[in-house]
């Protein structure tokens, strides 16, 4: 797809990191945003600038991981514009610890948002996408589902994550494959980034009451992910305009697996070996073994020097 102009764009996890980069880069190209948060203060002002770039905006308070309001977001967008010609199943919370410590509610909570928003978004755009293309041959249109290199990889006490991210991914191939049995005109990619500064470490801040854990106090694991994790994404020097650009790119070109950080591959390439070989999973603190003696000792109440 290389004609912006008129087209539409629907973005979820819009009012922050890769989503209202995006959002700006879709603006810039001509296209109708419609732009889907569930932080309704951030959306508003994000809708603003959006819409001060000249666009046609669409601000849609949404929590994705609810089917009817995803479905109801569908229904606006086809009365709004039409099919989109672009789909953004970006948003995403994070979450760490040791897998067992997770309660039924962060499950709940983590899959609810990172791999059900994405089904949602794929069960209700698709098929109107699917309806355009079939009336009007010249027609294109593509979906991009946000995953991440834990969608590729399993690190150590990330595994509710790492969950939900390889399930996205696997969804996202698939949605590829399957729209290739039956058209030409739709495609789909997956976004697997690495540490990029987006606030994603900060998305407990937007967890919903009712899967709140408030009897549970955070594990020594769970505090140990959150601080490793604000220090990985803050530290970041990949950008989400950077990677904006890229998604864009990948929808312009038709390609499937979009990368923050290429050089990160190579852990996906050692786990693939293992799996080939039928060998153990390799340590994944290989090439900085100060961390994982350091998290080791921490997990088991050693002393760290």
């Amino acid at each position: 797809m290389t004609d912006w102009q008129g087209r539409t764009a629907v973005i979820t996890g819009a009012a922050s990191g890769f989503g209202l980069e995006t959002s700006r880069l879709a603006a810039q190209a001509g296209m109708n945003v419609v732009m889907a948060d569930v932080q309704a203060e951030a959306l508003q002002r994000a809708a603003e600038e959006i819409q001060a770039l000249g666009a046609q905006v669409l601000p849609y308070r949404l929590d994705v991981s609810k089917a009817a309001e995803v479905e109801a977001l569908g229904a606006a967008v086809q009365q709004r514009f039409g099919a989109p010609h672009f789909v953004f199943n970006n948003a995403g919370v994070g979450s760490g610890g040791l897998i067992w410590e997770h309660s039924a509610k962060d499950w709940e909570w983590v899959l609810g948002v990172n791999l059900m928003g994405v089904v949602h978004g794929v069960r209700v755009f698709t098929p109107m996408m699917l309806a355009a293309a079939q009336a009007d041959p010249q027609w294109r249109g593509h979906i991009v589902n946000t995953a991440s290199m834990a969608g590729l990889v399993n690190m150590p006490n990330m595994g509710v994550y790492n969950v939900s991210k390889h399930a996205v991914v696997s969804l996202s191939e698939t949605l590829y494959q399957d729209l290739s049995l039956v058209t030409d005109q739709v495609s789909a990619s997956v976004l697997c980034p690495f540490f990029v500064p987006t606030g994603i470490h900060l998305s407990e801040r937007n967890r919903p009451a009712d899967l709140a854990d408030e009897a549970q106090q955070q594990t020594v694991s769970q505090k140990i992910s959150r601080a490793m994790s604000a220090k990985a994404v803050s530290s970041g020097k990949v950008t989400a305009a950077h990677i904006a650009q890229k998604v864009m790119d990948a929808v312009r070109d038709r390609q499937f697996y979009i990368f923050s950080h290429p050089h990160a591959l190579k852990t996906v390439q050692q786990r693939m070996e293992d799996v080939l070989q039928h060998r153990n999973p390799s340590d994944p603190f290989a090439d900085r073994p100060d961390i994982g003696a350091t998290l080791r000792a921490s997990l088991r109440g050693e002393p760290t020097s």
